[in-house]
C-alpha cells in the first residue's frame, strides 16, 4: 500500500481564535517536500495563499435569530482535565498503526469533540473524531462506534486513506476529512469554498501546531 507521509505544519503562525473565519493562509514547499504554513502574510518568494477568508456575512444575522444549524444532537459535557489522557494510548496505536502524527490524531478528536466519545453532530457524526454513518461502513468498523479505541482507529484510518490519495497533502487530508473527497475534487482538489470547512481547516491546524510544539518540547525535556 502506498503511505506517503502528511506533510508537516512547522511555521503556522497564532490564529486568532475569536474570529477563525477571517484569516488567510499561505505555504510553501521546501526541497525535501515538507510543507510550510503561516497565516502572517509573506513579503514574497515561494509563498502563495492556499486558502483565502471571507467575513461570515450571515452569522450576525443568524445569532439574532437563534439559528442553530450545526448544534450537535449531543454536545460535548465531559469537563475532566482526565480527558485530555485517558486516551492516549489508543491515539498511540492508531498513530503507529496508520502512520499519522500523533498530533493531527489529537486536533482532530479536540475540534470534533472536545475528548468527549459521546457527543453525536447534527450529521450523526458519533464520538471522539466523529465518524459518520458512511464513513463507518467504508473503514469496515466492527462494534460500537461510540467505543474510544474503534473510534479512533476509525478516524485515523479516514486520514490515512485520504493522505494516500491527496499525495500526503496535509491542508487538503484536512479539509477532506470535514468536506469529503468529492467536495476537493469539485474544486480541482484544492480547500472548497465553504465556511466551516475553512473554519475546520483553521481550528485543526491551530491545533496540531500548539500539540507538535508540545510534543516537540517534551522530547527536548527528556
Amino acid at each position: 500500500m502506498r503511505v506517503p507521509a502528511l506533510m508537516l505544519v512547522v511555521a503556522l503562525g497564532a490564529v486568532v481564535h475569536d474570529s477563525p473565519a477571517r484569516a488567510d493562509i499561505y505555504a510553501w514547499t521546501d526541497e525535501e517536500g515538507v510543507q510550510h504554513f503561516t497565516n502572517i502574510k509573506p513579503k514574497g518568494g515561494k509563498w502563495k495563499k492556499v486558502l483565502q477568508s471571507e467575513p461570515d456575512k450571515g452569522s450576525k444575522a443568524s445569532a439574532q435569530r437563534g439559528s442553530c444549524e450545526r448544534c450537535d444532537k449531543v454536545p460535548s459535557r465531559d469537563r475532566s482535565p482526565e480527558r485530555f489522557t485517558r486516551y492516549d494510548a489508543y491515539i498511540r496505536e492508531a498513530s503507529q498503526l496508520y502512520r499519522i502524527p500523533e498530533p493531527l490524531i489529537r486536533a482532530v478528536i479536540k475540534v470534533e469533540s472536545d475528548y468527549d466519545p459521546q457527543v453525536v453532530s447534527a450529521m450523526d457524526c458519533k464520538g471522539l473524531m466523529q465518524v459518520h454513518p458512511a464513513v463507518e461502513k467504508d473503514m469496515g468498523v466492527v462494534g460500537d462506534v461510540f467505543d474510544p479505541r474503534t473510534n479512533i482507529m476509525a478516524g485515523t484510518r479516514l486520514l490515512r486513506w485520504l493522505a494516500n490519495r491527496l499525495d500526503g497533502d496535509l491542508t487538503l487530508t484536512i479539509a477532506g476529512y470535514h468536506a469529503g473527497l468529492g467536495s476537493l475534487s469539485k474544486w480541482g482538489y484544492t480547500v472548497p469554498p465553504y465556511k466551516y470547512t475553512r473554519m475546520y481547516l483553521k481550528m485543526v491546524l491551530d491545533r496540531y501546531e500548539q500539540y507538535k510544539a508540545a510534543a516537540d518540547a517534551s522530547v527536548r525535556g527528556r
